[in-house]
């Protein structure tokens, strides 16, 4: 049995979170630039341009890519051959998004209520996702995920019987009603089948996964390209105001389902689609 003291927990959330905030991940700065190169609309070619020498800036003065900072869902695999110890593992995760989100000057967006709306001042509570895996090792991944986009996420229970032009139907209607209120180009995070929360969780675990990496199987890889071809082809192009980059990926995480339902989850992600991780 590996023990891991919960303070090297904190000290990792607390560093993911200012890497996510400050610095573009890989794969999306080179979708933008592979973006740039095939658009043609001049307006969209100079918004592309500006969104990229953004990232770059935040990059190289640490400061954040996006006014809004997010709340932060925090995705942690735990080995089974690991032993928690020094405190409670969820106060040592929000005490890590609390450190960084005052030592990088974060915007605080967390209220304690959703009615009666007082900001907790700290960024925290966050959301914990916790699975346990094989092994001896924490991987934790951290997402400040915005709610431009996050305000325009979907899901829908669609009958098993529906074809599967019933579920790109959905998701493309959801790209065209978030239009330039969720800051195009996105990333759209797709959960399909489960339950209703299985379905929500898949989605906002997509967007974890490199965009230029595709589902292994190849129908689910198929779907994923299909949906990013006519998305692009719909000319709401880079902060809605035209071109034919309306999505920079498309990721689809599946599960099983019962044979009553067919749930379908959409979580819009914008440009500044940012997370780190890291493995203990």
């Amino acid at each position: 049995m590996r023990e891991i003291d919960v303070a090297k927990i904190r000290e990792t959330v607390r560093d993911l979170c200012l890497k996510a905030n400050f610095e573009l991940r890989a794969d999306v700065l080179r979708a933008l630039k592979a973006s740039l190169k095939r658009e043609k609309n001049a307006r969209a070619k100079n918004i592309l341009k500006t969104i990229i020498e953004n990232a770059r800036f935040a990059k190289r003065k640490r400061i954040a890519i996006c006014q809004d900072t997010g709340i932060v869902v925090v995705h942690i695999d735990i080995g089974q051959g690991v032993a928690l110890s020094g405190g409670n593992l969820k106060d040592a995760i929000d005490d890590g998004v609390e450190e960084a989100y005052c030592k990088g000057y974060l915007r605080k967006s967390v209220v304690s209520d959703a009615l009666f709306r007082e900001n907790t001042k700290t960024n925290t509570p966050a959301i914990v996702h916790i699975d346990m895996v094989d092994g001896d090792k924490v991987k934790i991944s951290v997402s400040p995920k915005g709610f431009g986009s996050e305000n325009k996420s979907v899901i829908k229970m669609l009958r098993p019987t529906d074809h599967i032009e019933e579920i790109k139907k959905f998701v493309i209607d959801a790209v065209k009603k978030a239009g330039p209120d969720a800051c195009p180009p996105f990333i759209l995070g797709i959960g399909l089948g489960g339950t209703f929360e299985r379905a929500t969780h898949l989605a906002k675990k997509a967007l974890l996964r490199p965009i230029d990496k595709r589902n292994p199987k190849k129908h689910i890889a198929r779907l994923e390209r299909e949906l990013m071809r006519e998305i692009n082809s719909l000319g709401i192009g880079p902060m809605g105001l035209g071109g034919n980059t309306t999505v920079l990926g498309v990721n689809i995480l599946e599960s099983h389902t019962h044979i009553a339902g067919l749930p379908v989850a959409v979580n819009v992600s914008c440009h500044v689609t940012r997370s780190a991780e890291k493995t203990i």
